[in-house]
């Protein structure tokens, strides 16, 4: 695998963290249906890569230092 992601960007990730809340709430008495784990994850996959990017823009717009090229 060449291509790099940020952990945050990962569906694998959110699947699996959304798989450990959902046994939590299994077993505190609230179950969620597979398609709403599934929806789930789509959703917290787009919400993270938002803020992301929205953290990018903020890191920019603030920082002290201009970029430049190398050459």
């Amino acid at each position: 695998m060449l291509d790099l992601k940020n952990w945050y960007s990962s569906k694998t990730i959110w699947g699996a963290l959304i798989s450990v809340v959902a046994s939590v709430l299994h077993f505190a008495g609230i179950d969620l249906a597979t398609t709403d784990k599934s929806q789930l994850v789509d959703s917290i996959a787009n919400i993270a890569g938002a803020l992301g990017g929205l953290l990018a823009v903020y890191g920019r717009v603030t920082a002290k230092a201009a970029i430049k090229s190398v050459g």
